[in-house]
């Protein structure tokens, strides 16, 4: 699985960010969750709230590979305080989203809530739609995560064909183009 650096993933927003107007991706964070267009691909993003920083690079990446990016907090219509209902609400979310993404990062992979949302996904998603974004600080792999081998994992391409750059490398070696998976 390649792992995607912090820095690395700082790097790609700040690119992404150069391509489009200034302030595009504070306004899509600060935004309230809206309603896609017909035939729109929509991802749902798990990530651990408080990592904004690789929230926002991690949308980047994914927007600029011409997806829209779900993420729960920033949707008004759910609960206030954390409850039974707002599983509810991120089951039928996961649902209604044609992808899956856990930004895995080591404080997400601790996180119950994102692997509940995993798990949902996978129930849901596996193998075509669901994908983890691994990103770390160092090239190590997550210790006691091993489970995560299982799935697709998001990083740099391997090979120069891919126009994004960016690939969704399978466990059993295939790799296709995130922007060609993520439409598929």
């Amino acid at each position: 699985m390649e792992i995607i650096s912090k820095s690395r993933l700082n790097q790609i927003r700040a690119s992404a960010e150069g391509k489009r107007p200034l302030g595009w991706l504070n306004e899509a964070v600060q935004a309230k969750a809206r309603r896609p267009r017909t035939g729109e691909v929509t991802v749902f993003l798990s990530h651990k709230h408080d990592e904004l920083k690789e929230l926002k690079d991690a949308i980047a990446l994914l927007e600029d590979a011409g997806v829209s990016v779900y993420v729960d907090w920033m949707d008004e219509s759910m609960p206030t305080s954390t409850s039974g209902a707002t599983a509810t609400k991120i089951k039928s979310k996961i649902n209604e989203c044609r992808k899956f993404v856990l930004l895995a990062t080591e404080a997400a992979i601790a996180s119950k809530w994102c692997n509940w949302e995993l798990g949902f996904g996978d129930a849901k998603k596996y193998i075509a739609h669901i994908a983890i974004l691994p990103v770390k600080n160092d090239d190590r792999n997550f210790s006691g995560a091993e489970y995560l081998q299982i799935y697709p994992a998001i990083g740099e391409a391997s090979k120069l064909r891919f126009r994004t750059g960016f690939s969704v490398q399978y466990p059993d070696g295939k790799e296709i183009d995130l922007a060609d998976w993520l439409r598929a």
